[in-house]
């Protein structure tokens, strides 16, 4: 199995920590585990750069961990803490020379259209981000790099052009390809991970309230965030992990997210060696009294995986 490597790049909900005037002592802790981007993560499979979701910290994120590339964007759903910086891929396109590939459900690129019209605009404002979007569902399917040879080129006062290998310029498009999918998908936590030079990624389909959003699954790990239910018919697709990513806002019931007893509840019913809790607010006790509580909510509970508080930068295999 192809290896993964999770990097948690914000951990925080849409507000992040600490709350803007909030002097709560979460708020105010001088751990830098207690300081939380919004939710995103870098992760590292099949040969390929990925980021999940590219919320309003998405530069500083991009800037803290050192991250000059992507191979994709991948997009659990069309929120803004989630969609609120792709702006910023206009560094990528200037610096990398080439367009970003966006990886999405179709009403989460609907979305992007409405929200980002000067991205998909027949006529571009010169200097508008260049984006290719594939169009993803709840079946598994294949990322591949870019082998397009197209090499984005900046014309003064014009715009970007692509450079192709024989030299001559062309105009960018914003091409909408449809991901392929994989065949007789393994859920059992043994595929291969890479196919043919891409990658195999599992969607887990969830609801946020009632929006339906994605959580993903890279070989032994999988990410899931902004969920407040689960299909049965998805357990399927949990079984075998090495590590599972959960959100949880608050102790008592959320409509659009787990309480805290509820990411207990599913991650003891995965089974996972070890559990992250991820897109934490300032409810929850300061990140080394909350580890201490966790464990003692797992031994109360005779719950058998390793349960723990994400926090900014951790990084995971």
């Amino acid at each position: 199995m192809t290896q993964a490597k999770l990097t948690f790049l914000g951990t925080g909900t849409s507000l992040g920590v600490p709350i803007v005037g909030c002097t709560c002592p979460k708020c105010t802790s001088t751990d830098s585990k207690d300081k939380r981007f919004r939710a995103s993560a870098l992760v590292e499979y099949g040969g390929l750069r990925i980021l999940i979701d590219a919320g309003p910290d998405f530069r500083d994120q991009l800037l803290k961990a050192g991250i000059c590339n992507l191979d994709a964007i991948l997009l659990t759903h069309n929120h803004k803490d989630h969609t609120g910086g792709l702006d910023d891929v206009r560094a990528l396109n200037y610096i990398g020379r080439q367009a970003v590939a966006i990886w999405c459900e179709k009403a989460v690129y609907e979305s992007l259209k409405a929200s980002y019209d000067y991205i998909f605009s027949p006529v571009k404002y010169p200097g508008a981000p260049e984006v290719n979007i594939h169009l993803i569902d709840e079946d598994p399917f294949v990322m591949y790099p870019d082998h397009s040879g197209k090499v984005l080129e900046w014309v003064r006062n014009v715009g970007y052009r692509f450079r192709l290998p024989d030299g001559s310029l062309i105009m960018p498009a914003d091409p909408v390809a449809v991901a392929e999918k994989v065949q007789d998908p393994d859920f059992t936590g043994l595929c291969t991970g890479s196919l043919g030079g891409g990658a195999e990624i599992i969607p887990i389909r969830g609801l946020h309230d009632k929006m339906p959003v994605l959580g993903f699954r890279f070989g032994q790990i999988a990410y899931i965030t902004d969920m407040s239910s689960i299909p049965e018919k998805e357990f399927a697709k949990l079984k075998g992990l090495k590590h599972i990513t959960l959100n949880t806002v608050s102790y008592n019931p959320h409509h659009s997210h787990f309480s805290l007893y509820e990411a207990l509840d599913i991650a003891d019913r995965v089974g996972a060696e070890n559990t992250w809790l991820t897109h934490l607010s300032h409810t929850f006790p300061c990140h080394l009294d909350f580890t201490k509580e966790l464990e003692s909510l797992c031994q109360e509970r005779n719950i058998h995986s390793k349960i723990l508080p994400a926090y900014d930068g951790l990084i995971i295999h």
